[in-house]
């Protein structure tokens, strides 16, 4: 197992979480997400952790010269068929939790929908087109953007979460992993959550701006986090955790199309990053356990200095 010192581990949470700060302070000093650079600002925020990599690679050169690419799961693919198999896992798994995800929450009465007129959804497409002009039929609507999301997790939304996931499964998931695979998927699971601090405290995702929304977020980062995690580890690859992220973020939405008009939605409880989508995932984590998914780890080949299972050496340490 290759070893990182905790001072590298350290510095990347650090330097990840500061810039994350220093990119958001322009919403914090003129109308918060209402700042018209705020989508800009949200998209290059997702970007530092990837920074933060690289500067640590560069500065305290904590993995050797040439193993970079193959210790953040970049490169190579191989075996190409388990690599490819689970990348296409990742892109579709999280549009089937998200849905399972609203049938959990209408199941504790978190939501109530309407599967027939989708008059939640048919409400909002109207009031977001100008007077006068007539909407589209809902269920047409609500097909292309189902058709979408697998397209638009695998390009933009697979670009945006790269910049995250080079620094959350890429190198902190690898990072941790000399303390075991529960620790590792927690404790990155927690990071990441605080590291949306930022934006979650002037109401993303759940229109808090207290620190019940960061514990939110962080709770909903750490069960998704698991699931990325073991594509990361089941892969040895970056790659299905980056196409996941991707698609969770294309189809966190879902549940707008179904609720009934009139009412709701609380994200805490019936969203993805919710109550609901917790329980979801774990559902899915109890099924990956009980088939023994957590202890299947390989490497991506044959040859010495892999990050799971290759002979135990310090990193770094001259």
């Amino acid at each position: 197992m290759t070893r990182i010192r905790p001072a590298a581990t350290i510095a990347f949470v650090l330097l990840a979480c500061g810039l994350a700060w220093i990119v958001a302070l322009p919403m914090w000093f003129d109308r918060g997400l209402a700042n018209p650079l705020s989508t800009a600002l949200i998209s290059v925020m997702m970007f530092t952790p990837a920074l933060a990599v690289v500067i640590v690679m560069l500065l305290m050169r904590p993995v050797p010269k040439g193993e970079q690419l193959r210790f953040l799961g970049i490169w190579p693919l191989r075996p190409a068929k388990r690599v490819v198999w689970m990348m296409v896992l990742g892109l579709f798994a999280p549009m089937l939790l998200a849905a399972l995800s609203v049938v959990v929450a209408a199941l504790c009465g978190w939501v109530t929908l309407d599967l027939v007129h989708f008059s939640g959804f048919a409400e909002q497409l109207e009031a977001s087109l100008p007077a006068g002009v007539p909407a589209p039929p809902v269920l047409i609507v609500i097909l292309s953007q189902l058709a979408l999301i697998p397209f638009a997790a695998a390009t933009i939304n697979a670009a945006l979460a790269f910049g995250e996931e080079l620094g959350w499964r890429g190198f902190l998931v690898p990072a941790l992993r000399q303390y075991g695979t529960w620790p590792t998927l927690l404790i990155s699971g927690v990071i990441w959550g605080l590291w949306h601090a930022p934006v979650i405290l002037l109401g993303y995702n759940f229109g808090r701006t207290d620190l019940t929304g960061v514990l939110l977020m962080t709770a909903g980062c750490v069960a998704w986090g698991v699931l990325l995690g073991w594509l990361r580890l089941r892969s040895a690859s970056l790659w299905p955790a980056v196409f996941a992220h991707g698609a969770m973020n294309a189809g966190g939405g879902m549940i707008v199309w179904f609720h009934a008009g009139g009412t709701s939605i609380d994200p805490a409880l019936a969203g993805i990053l919710g109550a609901a989508g917790w329980i979801t995932c774990a559902i899915v984590v109890v099924v990956l356990v009980l088939t023994g998914q957590f202890r299947r780890q390989p490497e991506l080949d044959g040859s010495v200095g892999r990050m799971l299972s290759a002979p135990r050496h310090e990193v770094g340490s001259q």
